[in-house]
């Protein structure tokens, strides 16, 4: 029986204070009051909202399983508060956490797009510091970009983007997705320095399944094949789909990441 849409809570959280002040949108969907699964949580990729397909489809699966859903847009994203530009890997990972410090779900599965791969990773870091936290039942990492910033973008800066940075403190790009160009400031490629994962094991204690489009031309499958040599403790899976692309937002697609996140309900 799938758990009607008219359980999903709207709702804004304050996150940070004073100038750093942002309102963050979150969409809770409250589990059957007969189930005690894992929540689904969403975490969006660069750009992205919750409103995108993928999420949407997650929020459906955990209504059909009788399962909380929560999903928040990052400040500058979607319908949050705050300006992107002011966006770093460390702002968006504290919003992540001030969402789930607000609902406080006993046990979660994180899923998390690209970008959103990188901050599902530092957030079970974060997570794990803490006594009262969610328990993480698995991770789902959909063609996940963690240090995208260091591994993928500053070994590409153009000389002119990198005087881009020097003058005005950001470069923009054409976006595939978008008539918007993509904005990468001197802050978040600065921040994102302060939270690589790929410099050593990362342990999540849980199992973690990777999907990756072969045709990804964002995020080359090799990064997710390096990702797995740092993943050495954990219950690892690694999909790679020949003809996926960086979205992985197809209906074949969709069948893979909601296959890949009930296993993962099935193993908790």
């Amino acid at each position: 029986m799938t758990h009607a849409a008219a359980d999903n809570i709207e709702k804004r959280i304050t996150v940070g204070s004073g100038p750093a002040a942002r309102e963050i949108a979150v969409i809770h969907r409250t589990a059957a009051k007969e189930k005690s699964g894992p929540a689904l949580v969403w975490l969006g990729g660069y750009r992205s909202d919750m409103s995108g397909t993928k999420a949407v489809e997650l929020d459906a699966l955990a209504g059909e399983l009788g399962l909380a859903a929560i999903r928040f847009d990052y400040s500058g994203h979607g319908i949050s508060g705050g300006a992107f530009r002011d966006g770093t890997i460390s702002r968006w990972l504290e919003e992540a956490i001030a969402v789930l410090e607000d609902i406080r779900p006993k046990s979660i599965v994180l899923v998390g797009s690209s970008m959103g791969g990188w901050i599902a990773l530092r957030l079970v870091q974060e997570l794990r510091k803490r006594k009262k936290a969610p328990k993480v039942a698995g991770i789902v990492l959909i063609a996940p970009a963690p240090d995208f910033t260091a591994e993928l973008i500053e070994p590409n800066l153009t000389d002119g983007q990198r005087q881009s940075l020097a003058d005005r403190g950001y470069f923009e790009e054409a976006s595939e997705y978008s008539p918007e160009p993509n904005i990468y400031t001197r802050d978040l490629i600065e921040d994102g320095r302060r939270n690589l994962v790929l410099s050593g094991i990362i342990e999540t204690g849980c199992p973690v399944h990777i999907l990756q489009g072969m045709q990804d031309p964002d995020v080359p499958y090799s990064h997710a094949l390096k990702l797995v040599e740092f993943l050495p403790a954990d219950d690892v899976v690694l999909t790679l789909i020949r003809d996926g692309d960086h979205r992985l937002s197809r209906p074949q697609d969709i069948e893979k990441l909601k296959a890949a996140v009930s296993a993962l309900i099935m193993h908790d």
